[in-house]
């Protein structure tokens, strides 16, 4: 537990310290925003979606993606998880490849319905970006290792 705790934290420290940097607007401009924008154009091409820095930009109304938004605390909680979990490195690294996959597609569909609910009905998009979505993420996400791990430790077990 220490050690998830302390590489989490320090995948967190890292993170901070790259703000404002290219590095940050990879993150959140390239593989956030714009995959975002160009999936609301492919759903409701009469939107004219566009991404412009850290946010969707359409008439009628966008979404900032601001720190938090762009799924790296639920990236470095998986990515911690498997640094420190009871399995081969080759288990590991497969695992947190898929797993990070998967959350690049749960946080795109957050931040679809994240947008989509913000044009639609202001308190239902305060329930969901406060409450409903980032703990849907870290549950997805903490549901993936776990399947993970059971699968990884059925391999073992059937080769052992």
């Amino acid at each position: 537990m220490i050690a998830f705790l302390l590489l989490f934290t320090l995948l967190q420290l890292g993170w901070q310290g790259v703000q404002g940097t290219v590095v940050q607007w990879i993150v959140v401009h390239d593989l956030t925003v714009r995959p975002a924008a160009a999936l609301v154009n492919g759903l409701t091409p009469a939107l004219h979606a566009r991404a412009v820095k850290y946010s969707i930009v359409a008439p009628g109304g966008g979404l900032n993606i601001l720190n938090g938004c762009e799924g790296v605390e639920a990236l470095f909680l998986l990515a911690a998880a498997f640094l420190v979990a009871p399995i081969s490195w080759r288990s590991r690294a497969i695992g947190f490849l898929i797993g990070t996959a998967v959350l690049f597609v749960v946080n795109q569909v957050r931040i679809l319905t994240l947008f989509y609910s913000y044009r639609a009905d202001a308190a239902l998009f305060d329930t969901l970006h406060g409450t409903v979505t980032p703990i849907a993420v870290i549950v997805l996400v903490c549901c993936y290792f776990y399947a993970w791990l059971a699968y990884s430790g059925r391999a073992v077990a059937a080769a052992g």
